[in-house]
């Protein structure tokens, strides 16, 4: 009994503070796991969004001119070097008039779901986010313009089908312009709502294409500050805490941050400049001209050399354009018809189908794409003018010459002057058109030096007379 109890007063000494001890380590460890997210909000949204790490960069990029597939490709490539970086924040300098639909579309999106803040700010005075530029500016963290500048006239340009007189006034054709265009409406408002701004004035610049200088667009909310130049948005955006679609939030911190310049490689700029599609169709143009020029003239090597890159470029800068390969076709087939005609000679007939090929295949090169780039109209006129022209030359030239006695093989020899090389007594030789021909006189004795008519033409040796005979002779 003695040891029993000394066992149970043992008990209940020391078994129940250890019960207590590992209840004790078991709470804390429950209020750590649940405690601790709200004491380190930070630890969250770490993987969605990416802190800024001490003394982030600032990293500036310029997105100027048409917006054209090899912007989104530049947008996408600072974007991924600020996340790499963990930038504090990216400043895009917009200035554009606008361009491709689709291409927008992704700039937006690669915007949208950065992992750092991004600032469009629409600079410098007198710049312009029109059209495709108005969503690329509501799309931002943060929106900022210029003073002088302006943003807007963002409803969608749907250019009608050439070969079928396709219009916005077509009632017929009424149905693809209000889709965009209710499409175009509700990504705008979209845009605004998510970052707080006013999304019926978003959707009056699409739908009534109307456009706001920058103390409009601040006073109705379309856009956040106004700034006029960096140093003076670094100093507004100082501590301005913004939402990523993460739901990170991140605090600005510009002042005296390190600023980086990301500008456009030399390769995007060529691309960027080859991407308009008056110069991509220059191109191709030219560079089959150059290789139909080296079919016609073998041996020239410049006009194939150039045709053949400037037709690559062609085919290059048409693909980022999305251009539709059946008028690529016509096109090629157009020129195939050019050479056609001059080997052949159908009197026109060629000519004239590669003429009417080429305005077809010029007005389909961009018909898959109702809303998309256009080919000038004037430039294709103009580009089939010069060869209808040049064809009908050729035409000409060719019946011409037709018309004309023939001037090739021994016919082409028959009274042309030579020049005796040696006496012909009655053979010897004769000097004509650069070479050496073996003759034998049919007027006697002929001395060196004298010049002779060629009368006849016997294999390599050719008959000549001495024309001063000829004409005493008949004088007599």
């Amino acid at each position: 009994m003695r040891c029993t109890g000394n066992k149970d007063a043992a008990y209940s000494r020391h078994g129940r503070p250890c019960a207590r001890l590992a209840f004790f380590l078991v709470s804390v460890l429950l209020a750590a796991i649940f405690i601790c997210p709200w004491i380190f909000p930070s630890a969250g949204p770490a993987v969605a969004g990416i802190p800024p790490r001490p003394e982030a960069p600032v990293y500036v990029a310029n997105l100027t001119g048409q917006i054209a597939p090899i912007s989104a490709q530049y947008c996408a490539r600072v974007i991924g070097i600020a996340e790499e970086n963990r930038a504090n924040a990216l400043i895009i300098i917009l200035d554009t008039p606008g361009g491709d639909y689709n291409t927008t579309q992704d700039i937006v999106t690669d915007i949208s779901n950065s992992r750092v803040p991004v600032v469009v700010f629409v600079a410098p005075a007198g710049g312009w986010a029109g059209s495709a530029g108005t969503f690329i500016t509501l799309s931002a963290n943060v929106a900022a313009m210029a003073p002088g500048s302006r943003i807007g006239a963002a409803h969608p340009v749907i250019e009608g089908n050439p070969i079928l007189g396709q219009s916005p006034t077509d009632t017929t054709q009424n149905i693809p312009y209000e889709k965009i265009t209710e499409d175009a409406s509700a990504w705008a408002r979209s845009l605004a709502e998510v970052h707080g701004r006013n999304p019926v004035v978003a959707e009056q610049a699409v739908r009534e294409s109307k456009s706001f200088s920058d103390t409009e667009a601040l006073d109705q909310h379309l856009i956040d500050l106004r700034a006029k130049d960096l140093p003076d948005l670094f100093s507004q955006l100082q501590g301005r805490t913004v939402t990523l679609s993460s739901g990170a939030r991140v605090q600005l911190q510009t002042l005296g941050a390190p600023v980086v310049n990301l500008p456009m490689s030399s390769l995007e700029k060529l691309l960027l400049a080859l991407s308009d599609p008056n110069l991509a169709y220059l191109l191709l143009i030219i560079g089959m001209a150059g290789l139909m020029v080296e079919i016609y003239n073998p041996g020239l090597i410049l006009p194939g050399v150039a045709g053949g890159i400037g037709m690559l470029l062609g085919f290059y800068a048409l693909g980022t354009l999305n251009a539709y390969w059946g008028g690529v076709m016509l096109i090629i087939l157009a020129f195939g018809f050019f050479v056609a005609e001059a080997f052949t000679f159908t009197h026109g007939a060629l000519g004239a189908g590669g003429v009417i090929s080429l305005v077809i295949g010029s007005l389909l090169l961009f018909g898959n794409q109702p809303y998309g780039p256009r080919v000038s109209a004037w430039l294709i006129a103009g580009t089939a003018l010069f060869f209808a022209l040049l064809l009908a030359l050729l035409v000409s030239l060719v019946v011409w010459g037709q018309r004309q006695p023939v001037r090739t093989g021994e016919e082409g020899m028959l009274g042309q002057r030579a020049v005796a090389r040696t006496e012909l007594h009655p053979d010897g030789t004769v000097f004509v058109s650069g070479e050496l021909w073996r003759a034998v006189s049919e007027s006697g004795n002929i001395p060196e030096g004298r010049e002779v008519v060629i009368t006849g033409v016997d294999g390599l040796r050719l008959r000549v007379r001495d024309p001063s005979r000829t004409q005493h002779a008949s004088s007599i």
